[in-house]
């Protein structure tokens, strides 16, 4: 259950990868613009309280007068008023300002993954994917909107206490200054130190996720092999690792703000020393220490927040650092400038340029491997014609799938050329040659869903009828009327409401449904039993009829009318012809046939037997 390790990032504070985050921010330049007004009204009502204070002090409580009680006392009521209208406007504001960012950066993240090749989720765990889009990304949306809101605030409230004070008394407002610096370097030296532990606890979490998807989606596979005991003492690893960081994060972070708040305690203590001796002299007033002992017991609460919001940057970080790495994971099948402004995009097509598929296939001198040291594919040289049936034999990991594959450029070669209707397919969008391929995989995946949605999906527009007309032509009408709903079955997530078997005739009817020009069918009659497969056999005998069609088999029987077949071995071809001619060859192809027809045999044999 171990994955795969997280990538290590720098460990200094990232400005470039804060500022390409809070575009997504300033993207709602409305909403950020009345959280900054808010903010800055609010803080400024927190700075004249003390100023009250004071004059009220001086004025009634020194004077022993109550003139002009009635509007100090209005006056005092209308800025409470307008500074509750201000906090509850800044919290809506600041709520719907993180929705905003998490719903754009995860819009960024989705589309992107869209168009990510193969080869990432190759090597990249669906749980590590998890943890980005959804855990990393509230924590940066929250950190990002909050922050502007805090900032707001405590600059305006510090720089203006700071001046208040040095207008009510320069002497004094410098001795309580002189605690600043050691506050700077309790933050710089704390900080350092929980940014530290986040990165590691971040990493950490990302794996649990990932052991979390791996042993809820090979939940069998555990049980078959009685992995249960062995599977808890990985996971208990991971989580006594994450244990351990998270409390060593926490030590330090309940640490750091103790400190804050001590150092804040002393300026209050200097201010109060200080400034009673000022008054003995006459220097200030009573109520200037009484405004001088509000904004140093206050003035704390600005520096505070932002050293508590550079810790929540610094926990954050990691969580950036990752999000920003998958929105910017470079994309292997990248469409050339020239291609996207003739064809379009993934998301902006422009069909009305793309010319029809007729269904010419052809690899020239195409050689192909999943990482640089070791190639499946060499030199390899084929031309099917329109409407050719194309069967692939051969060992596993011969290379029949990385053929279709690179049919359906879900890769592209590392040298040579793949040529659809004579012209290099990078010179076309991926998406012109994909709309027109039918893929059906051995292990077919559903969506959650009905099973009319499942079959509608590459064709939203179709009737029922047209629906129906499909499933028939894979004999899934029967099975899907026999539901208790029909056609309006829930599936389930992956289908999971569903045998295999049944999946694999709606994923059927799905692609038939969508009247592709090339089929490609890589082991897609394996999860079928034999009575089921020969029905799709003749179904696909007629649909295959004027297309192009690339069939990976196991069982041989199944592709006996291919008009050719090709033994894949080694990376090339070292056998080609249809069936009678391959077994007039009596090669590799005869001995496979032969010794599958003879275990076949026996099996019917054996299962009459038991009859």
């Amino acid at each position: 259950m171990q994955g795969i390790e997280e990538q290590d990032f720098d460990q200094k504070l990232d400005l470039g990868t804060w500022k390409r985050l809070f575009k997504y921010a300033f993207s709602y330049r409305g909403v950020v613009l009345q959280i900054l007004l808010t903010m800055g009204t609010v803080a400024a009502i927190d700075i004249c309280y003390p100023l009250l204070a004071r004059y009220a002090i001086d004025n009634f409580v020194v004077q022993r007068s109550s003139q002009g009680v009635l509007p100090f006392a209005l006056l005092y009521l209308a800025l409470v008023v307008l500074q509750s209208l201000g906090t509850w406007m800044f919290v809506e504001r600041g709520g719907k300002l993180e929705t905003l960012i998490t719903a754009r950066i995860r819009d960024d993240a989705f589309c992107h993954l869209q168009e990510l090749s193969f080869s990432y989720y190759d090597k990249t765990p669906v749980g590590y994917l998890l943890a980005r889009t959804v855990s990393d990304v509230t924590s940066i949306s929250e950190i990002i909107a909050w922050s502007i809101v805090d900032v707001m605030w405590a600059l305006v409230y510090a720089v203006g206490c700071f001046a208040v004070m040095f207008a009510l008394s320069p002497k004094l407002a410098l001795i309580v200054m002189l605690i600043v610096p050691f506050l700077a370097v309790v933050s710089v030296y704390f900080q350092r130190r929980i940014l530290r532990c986040q990165r590691d606890v971040r990493k950490v979490n990302s794996r649990i996720t990932g052991a979390y998807n791996e042993s809820i989606m090979g939940a069998m596979t555990t049980k078959t092999l009685v992995r249960e005991e062995a599977n808890y003492g990985e996971f208990k690893v991971l989580i006594d690792e994450m244990r351990r960081t998270s409390v060593h994060s926490s030590v330090l972070s309940s640490t750091f703000m103790p400190l804050v708040m001590l150092l804040g305690s002393v300026g209050t203590a200097m201010a109060v020393v200080f400034g009673g001796g000022m008054i003995t002299v006459g220097a200030i007033s009573l109520g200037t220490l009484a405004a001088f002992i509000n904004y140093t017991t206050q003035l704390f609460d600005p520096i505070q927040s932002l050293a508590r919001i550079m810790a929540e940057f610094q926990t954050a970080q990691a969580s950036a650092e990752r999000v920003i790495s998958l929105i910017d994971t470079p994309l292997e099948i990248r469409e050339k400038p020239e291609v996207e402004r003739v064809f379009g995009t993934n998301f902006e097509p422009k069909r009305e340029n793309w010319p029809p598929i007729t269904g010419e296939v052809e690899f020239k001198d195409v050689s192909f491997g999943y990482n640089q040291k070791e190639l499946v594919l060499k030199n390899f040289n084929l031309l099917v014609k329109p409407g050719e049936t194309i069967a692939l034999v051969g060992e596993t990991g011969a290379g029949k799938s990385t053929i279709v594959n690179l049919v359906c450029r879900f890769y592209e070669p590392t040298s040579g050329q793949v040529l659809i209707d004579g012209v290099d397919y990078r010179e076309r969008s991926s998406l012109w040659l994909q709309e027109s391929l039918g893929y059906v995989l051995q292990t077919p995946h559903l969506f959650s869903g009905t099973i009319e949605e499942n079959i509608k999906f590459a064709r939203p527009g179709a009737t029922r009828q047209q629906v129906e007309e499909a499933a028939r032509l894979v004999s899934a009408h029967d099975f899907i009327t026999a539901l208790k709903d029909g056609y309006d079955t829930q599936v389930g997530e992956g289908g999971a409401l569903l045998s295999t078997g049944q999946k694999q005739l709606v994923s059927f009817a799905r692609v038939i449904l969508a009247d592709p020009r090339i089929f490609v069918l890589d082991e897609a009659t394996s999860s079928i039993d034999t009575e089921t497969e020969k029905l799709i056999q003749r179904a696909i005998t007629r649909i295959l009829k004027g297309r192009t069609s690339f069939i990976v088999a196991h069982r041989l029987s199944t592709i006996r009318d291919a008009d050719r077949i090709l033994v894949i071995r080694d990376g090339g071809i070292s056998e080609s012809g249809s069936h009678s001619e391959l077994m007039a060859l009596r090669g590799y192809y005869y001995d496979l046939y032969t010794n599958q027809f003879r275990d076949e045999q026996q099996m019917q044999a054996l299962k009459e037997a038991g009859e």
